[in-house]
């Protein structure tokens, strides 16, 4: 019979390629800086220089890694770089790097515990550290009635909460026979997307979601909440959930969970809280204050992926009561049936989200975590806080910008004083020159600069040079 080849790679040349690609990496964080932070290839670029059709006989890591370094990073947005300001961080670090890469070589699928229980086990005594972390309440432990799970993203436990609270709402109803078109959620002006997209896909409706106005700081204002949840009732709607920001993506502004909370008891609606990246801040007991009211909540989560240095994705969704979620999501074919699930004395994860399978995300996390320590953590993130906020007091102090929005933590808004046109043509022309990488949103109709500082290695240095830059760039455009 001929022999056949084994296409497989070798233990001996893994070993080899991946020791070479570790290299790589370390090599590339010691040198970000040098990249332009925004990629400045054109539409199409990286595709015309890709094959059109898949190499039908195998290529070396070596011809692959320099295409790697020939087309892929041109392409590359550095969202690791110190001097990434855009958005919100997606950060990175060592530790988690090589979590997720010892997850990647288990190659597991932890969808029940039977599929192996350390990925389950590990999540859920991760997960309780970070519930004492962020000092939550006791219901967001898996000791007491709720407890929690990782998700890829915000938005998919946004699209859980909403689907758990239409369940409890209807009895379980909706699940048996659909969605009816009387069920109304609510949200601010400044909640960020993912919610409008969850209740969409929820069967809920793009109109029966309630925009509720803001204050001057861009919070939710609650008596406009309490007078669009009235004006429902009456009309013979259903009111069944909100969502309460803690840190909106345009501004991290901040809603009053409280008084939000408060109205959520009185009219029975299941209380979510997206703190998507400024959750991280309340593991520093000085910032924990921004989560007062967060014992009145049903859900709440927060990505460490964005401001605690675990790599994406990795979000953490809070429940206070599981039960619920677990009836809402629960399928049972026989295929999965086993005997430790059968016992009741396990977790499984797949009742806790919507897709079935898993990666074992905890490893990163649980990497993360034991590598910096809680006061380690603590630290970055209060320094973060820090020069943030002496950012904003440049702004503040200066002739020439303002500050268009409260700036809590580590996101300042800004804009020039000379418009909307102007301060359109300053960004593009920081962002073009690839020193840097802002984003912007808009206020009140105003064109308004958004500089977001939590990247893992931003220090005080390259925030001070950004304002150098961003003040030298806006003399030269007005002159």
């Amino acid at each position: 019979m001929e022999n056949i080849k084994n296409y497989h790679m070798s233990s001996e040349e893994f070993r080899k390629q991946g020791k070479q690609m570790i290299d790589w990496i370390a090599d590339y964080y010691e040198n970000v800086e040098k990249y332009p932070v925004l990629s400045q290839v054109k539409p199409g670029e990286i595709t015309e220089q890709l094959p059109l059709n898949a190499p039908e006989v195998s290529e070396s890591m070596d011809q692959i890694m320099t295409d790697v370094n020939a087309i892929i990073m041109p392409g590359i947005t550095h969202w690791q770089s110190p001097n990434f300001f855009a958005f919100f961080p997606s950060n990175s670090s060592g530790p988690s790097v090589l979590g997720d890469l010892l997850s990647s070589g288990l190659g597991v699928q932890g969808m029940i515990w039977a599929t192996s229980p350390a990925c389950t086990e590990l999540e859920t005594r991760v997960l309780d550290w970070l519930a004492g972390m962020l000092q939550l309440p006791e219901q967001f432990k898996s000791t007491s009635t709720g407890g929690a799970v990782i998700q890829d993203t915000a938005s998919s436990a946004a699209l859980s909460a909403i689907l758990a609270a239409r369940e409890k709402k209807t009895n379980y109803q909706v699940n048996e026979s659909g969605c009816s078109g009387n069920l109304v959620a609510y949200i601010s002006s400044q909640t960020h997307s993912s919610l409008e997209k969850a209740i969409k896909i929820a069967g809920i409706g793009k109109n029966n979601l309630r925009l509720i106005g803001v204050d001057e700081k861009l919070a939710m204002r609650v008596d406009l909440l309490e007078s669009a949840i009235e004006n429902d009732l009456q009309n013979g709607l259903i009111p069944f959930f909100v969502c309460a920001t803690v840190g909106s993506t345009s501004t991290n502004a901040i809603d009053p969970l409280i008084e939000i909370g408060n109205i959520c008891r009185k009219y029975d609606l299941w209380m979510h809280i997206d703190a998507a990246m400024s959750g991280t801040a309340a593991i520093c007991p000085e910032y924990r204050h921004f989560l007062d009211g967060i014992e009145l909540a049903d859900s709440f989560s927060f990505n460490p992926h964005k401001w605690m240095f675990t790599n994406f994705d990795c979000n953490c969704f809070f429940v206070a009561d599981r039960s619920v979620l677990i009836k809402t999501l629960s399928i049972l074919p026989e295929y999965l049936k086993n005997q430790a699930t059968e016992s009741g004395a396990v977790i499984d994860y797949r009742d806790w989200h919507i897709q079935l399978g898993r990666r074992f995300r905890s490893l990163k996390l649980w990497f993360v975590i034991r590598h910096y320590g809680v006061s380690g953590l603590r630290y970055h993130i209060s320094e973060h806080v820090r020069i943030a906020q002496e950012f904003a007091e440049w702004v503040r102090t200066s002739a020439d910008f303002d500050l268009v929005a409260p700036a809590p933590l580590n996101l300042v808004c800004f804009a020039h004083k000379n418009g909307n046109d102007f301060n359109r043509k300053l960004l593009e022309t920081i962002n073009a020159e690839g020193t840097m990488y802002f984003t912007h949103t808009v206020v009140n109709g105003n064109y308004v600069l958004r500089m977001c500082i939590g990247q893992t290695n931003t220090k005080e240095e390259h925030v001070r040079q950004a304002w150098e830059t961003i003040q030298e760039t806006a003399k030269k455009l007005e002159s």
